[in-house]
């Protein structure tokens, strides 16, 4: 048998490279996204981020600010009423006024048939104003009271009226009060009566202003306190005071 002989093609060595078919991956009417890959899905290579931080800014203190700010405020307030007083002592040299209990005459001190005890008491108090450049406004609304042994026995109070400069004033005030189941209250004052020294008690609140100058400031108050020993308690007779001391201070 012959051999078969084999035919091999033989390439043309004048032919160029020869050519691919390239196929698109993408047919023409599939999808695509903005950027060219169909519907998005394409594979990104993974970033490795590194985290950032942000450092804060530091925070300001704003309740020790207002309390410096307070404080500041408190001492230069502080500052300049210390320096007004001290302008103020040096040119008017201020001097506390001076109260004294000159007489007491006891009009009624009876026992009702209810037990209880009604009194009147006059009482001349003399208001002594030492000061050469400040003058003084008693004003309305004053308060006067007698006690004995912590109980109250008559009220009253000052007439609203105007001291002068170095002005001494007497002032004749009646004091009125009725005490509920006053039998043993009347009793006890009998009893001191016997000794001869009787303690009472006279607190006063009277509201005042003080003109400095040509200047009427605001209202105050004096607060008064004198501790009296009579010798009895004996109506319509001038009563004798053995002793007797006053304390004054002011009060806004």
């Amino acid at each position: 048998m012959a051999d078969h002989q084999r035919i091999h093609p033989v390439r043309d060595p004048e032919a160029g490279a020869p050519q691919r078919t390239t196929v698109p991956l993408v047919s023409g009417g599939a999808p695509q996204s903005e950027k060219g890959d169909p519907e998005g899905n394409y594979y990104q290579p993974h970033q490795r981020t590194i985290p950032y931080s942000y450092s804060k800014p530091p925070k300001r203190n704003c309740c020790k600010k207002c309390l410096c700010w307070t404080l500041a405020l408190i001492i230069l307030l502080i500052l300049l009423i210390a320096i007004s007083a001290g302008i103020i002592y040096l040119v008017f040299r201020p001097k506390l006024p001076k109260y004294s209990v000159d007489s007491l005459t006891i009009t009624h001190l009876n026992l009702n048939n209810d037990n209880s005890l009604f009194a009147t008491f006059n009482v001349n108090v003399t208001a002594r104003n030492p000061n050469k450049k400040i003058g003084i406004y008693y004003e309305g609304g004053s308060d006067l009271r007698v006690y004995f042994t912590g109980t109250q026995l008559c009220e009253g109070s000052l007439p609203k009226f105007y001291q002068g400069h170095r002005n001494t004033t007497v002032m004749n005030v009646t004091l009125t009060g009725q005490t509920q189941d006053a039998n043993g209250l009347l009793q006890s004052l009998q009893a001191q009566e016997q000794t001869g020294n009787i303690p009472l008690f006279l607190r006063g609140k009277v509201p005042v202003r003080l003109k400095l100058g040509g200047l009427k400031l605001m209202k105050w108050k004096f607060l008064v306190r004198c501790w009296l020993n009579v010798d009895s308690l004996t109506t319509d007779n001038a009563i004798r005071i053995r002793d007797s001391r006053c304390k004054f201070r002011f009060r806004f």
